[in-house]
């Protein structure tokens, strides 16, 4: 089967589609979000920091933070294997 020029139409108009959904979903994203959460589709939800501008100061807290969580769920997960292994 050779490839003709229908096939390379239909690349390119499937590529410009695709690049036009993906821009007028980031234009519009927290709406999409929105409605799709409304659909019962779990749509993970950015935090929307860009971490290479935050101020050291900013970034240590969230180093903290993130260090607190990571203990907690070690915490948790040790718990629940404790009852497993007696």
């Amino acid at each position: 089967m050779s490839v003709t020029t229908d096939h390379v139409t239909g690349f390119a108009v499937g590529l410009g589609a695709a690049a036009l959904g993906f821009y007028l979903y980031k234009k519009n994203q927290n709406q999409v979000d929105c409605w799709l959460r409304q659909q019962g589709i779990n749509v993970p939800q950015g935090n929307g920091k860009n971490e290479a501008s935050m101020p050291l100061e900013e970034l240590m807290r969230e180093k903290e933070r993130l260090e607190d969580l990571i203990a907690e769920r070690e915490q948790q997960s040790n718990q629940q294997a404790a009852p497993q292994a007696e």
